[in-house]
């Protein structure tokens, strides 16, 4: 699965955010240290999601042109 990330330089180094995953944050000495990180940071929040909706109902849509298909 593909996420987008936003990666922004500090004095303390790289901080990555996930777009379309609230509080999901990483961060890194390197870029790459930063990607490593966010991957990671991702699976974690991908498990406690996987979790908490463990007894709910979950169903997938799609949107096109603003309405769902």
């Amino acid at each position: 699965m593909k996420y987008k990330i936003i990666l922004e330089t500090s004095e303390e180094g790289i901080a990555a955010s996930v777009l379309g995953l609230p509080g999901c944050h990483s961060q890194g000495d390197t870029e790459q240290e930063a990607l490593q990180n966010i991957a990671e940071a991702i699976t974690d929040y991908m498990a406690v999601a996987s979790e908490l909706t463990k007894y709910k109902t979950v169903k997938e849509i799609d949107i096109v042109e603003g309405h769902f298909a």
